[in-house]
């Protein structure tokens, strides 16, 4: 029963990396802004 827990759990860990390595995922397209303040520059 072990040996087919191992077998079930390497499949999933596989199947997940190769899922994320050939995702195609968007680049976020919001934009962001951040204030820097002008004593930080002196």
């Amino acid at each position: 029963m072990t040996k087919y827990i191992l077998i079930l759990v390497a499949v999933i860990l596989v199947g997940g990396v190769v899922f994320l390595a050939t995702w195609n995922m968007p680049p976020p397209t919001a934009t962001t802004e951040k204030v820097i303040p002008n004593d930080r520059f002196k």
